[in-house]
């Protein structure tokens, strides 16, 4: 997932003053890339207000600005550049004070560029540095010389910071459950960019899940780089997850990113028996076919991942699954290739991500493999990809038509503020008649219509 997001503040904190209050500095917050990122930015603005920063909604009434990066796919670190030129040529021709800072991947990876080479930037901070920003710009503000921190960590999960929620109308929130990834994947630059894999206390995370349901959110998606590997001595992910599930059956429950060589038989289970637990995963598994699986370093074959899919879908009837799929990885033949296009048929899944191989600098497959497929070989396979996925989502959805789904009201629809839209159990999103409806509140819909992405209801009075 890529994206811009600019900061925006929970309803319960409005009444802190948005603006710089007694001579501090307003900071513009624009988060780039994933939902860590997102949860990130939202612990990166408790830390600021703590420290009497002003946080705007408004980047050219801002005196710093501060972007939270993605690393995972070189697109993603050019659109960041892009911003980054912008606020530098405005900092040259108009204003000489504002300072401009980068956070989370990009920052930890490309530190000496954006700071000495490019002169791009005043403040470099990694992902385990957010406590020390104040400092940073402090010393910022008051040498004119530029601040860094990268180092990475192995304890830290900010585990006793309340994040400043994102406007979701308080409906749904991201907790952050664990920090950084052992996995080590071919393709993946987290392990270097996010650290090693550290697990959040299991007693703050049920504690921050009780308060956002106390406030009126009525779901949480758990978040880590590989949520099925979660350990807090004895509560392990599929504990924690059942543990959370009986803070109140109002409250629906998602998490991403699962692993699927760390999917348990209890992980399974507790969908099974905890209604409250989203029947829907998130399962990536990035190719179709097992040698490519190896030399990804995926930890699993094409066989042994179908025998899970089998396998969850023996155990929770309907269950909605989505992946990750990486199309023009080292070496792939067309061969290769169509045995990705066959799975896809085969599992017939809801929803994918699917992207173009990336090389990522320091990674196992950088320094191992060539990136020797051609770039409009790998625009080609990813267009069949996209296409073979949109028709199986369009039929997926064709389905659904008749059926009735409790659905989350979220809030307006993106279209026209006469419509709500919410997400079903399954985690599809469904666009309704506003009525007299409120929301936060669950309501009962009937499945009229749908496109590849979305579907259309009637509410069923009751």
């Amino acid at each position: 997932m890529q994206q811009s997001i600019p900061l925006l503040e929970d309803p319960d904190t409005a009444r802190l003053p948005r603006e710089g209050a007694n001579g501090h500095r307003n900071v513009y917050l624009e988060t780039y890339g994933c939902q860590m990122n997102v949860s990130d930015s939202e612990i990166v603005a408790s830390v600021l207000r703590r420290a009497g920063f002003g946080l705007t909604h408004d980047p050219e009434r801002a005196d710093v600005v501060l972007l939270n990066t993605c690393a995972i796919r070189e697109n993603a670190e050019q659109r960041v550049r892009h911003r980054l030129n912008y606020f530098r040529t405005r900092k040259r021709k108009r204003d000489q004070h504002l300072k401009i800072g980068v956070l989370g991947c990009m920052a930890e990876r490309l530190r000496y560029k954006l700071l000495e080479q490019e002169q791009l930037v005043d403040i470099v901070a990694g992902p385990d540095a957010y406590r020390d920003l104040p400092r940073l710009l402090n010393e910022v503000a008051e040498t004119g010389q530029s601040a860094v921190n990268v180092q990475l960590s192995r304890e830290e999960t900010y585990a006793d910071i309340a994040p400043l929620r994102y406007a979701s109308g308080g409906v749904s929130a991201f907790v952050s459950i664990m920090r950084g990834c052992d996995n080590m994947c071919a393709f993946c630059v987290v392990p270097f960019t996010r650290g090693r894999e550290r697990s959040r206390n299991a007693d703050t995370i049920l504690t921050e899940c009780q308060q956002l349901f106390d406030k009126g959110y009525r779901e949480v998606t758990l978040l880590g780089q590989n949520v099925n590997s979660y350990q807090d001595g004895p509560v392990d992910f599929a504990t924690l997850l059942y543990r959370i599930s009986l803070i109140s059956p109002e409250l629906r429950i998602r998490y991403s990113t699962s692993h699927p060589k760390d999917c348990s038989e209890a992980l399974l289970d507790v969908h099974k028996r905890q209604p409250n637990v989203c029947n829907y995963i998130h399962l990536p598994v990035q190719h179709g076919n097992s040698d490519v699986l190896q030399r990804m370093r995926r930890g699993y074959t094409v066989d042994e991942y179908r025998a899970l899919i089998a396998r969850a879908r023996d155990l929770c009837p309907g269950i909605s699954l989505s992946t990750d799929i990486i199309a023009g990885f080292c070496g792939e033949t067309d061969t290769e290739h169509r045995d990705t296009l066959a799975l896809l048929e085969d599992i017939q899944y809801d929803h994918a991500f699917m992207f173009m191989y990336s090389e990522r600098p320091d990674t196992y497959a950088a320094r191992k493999y060539a990136d020797d497929v051609p770039e409009e070989v790998k625009k080609q396979r990813l267009t069949e990809i996209i296409a073979l996925q949109n028709r199986i989502s369009l039929e997926n959805n064709r389905s659904e038509i008749g059926s009735t789904h409790t659905v989350l009201v979220e809030g307006p629809s993106k279209r026209s503020d006469a419509q709500f839209c919410g997400r079903t159990d399954t985690n599809k999103l469904v666009v309704f008649d506003r009525l007299s409806l409120q929301k936060g509140t669950y309501t009962r819909v009937r499945i009229t219509g749908c496109t590849s992405a979305t579907l259309m209801g009637e509410v069923i009075s009751d």
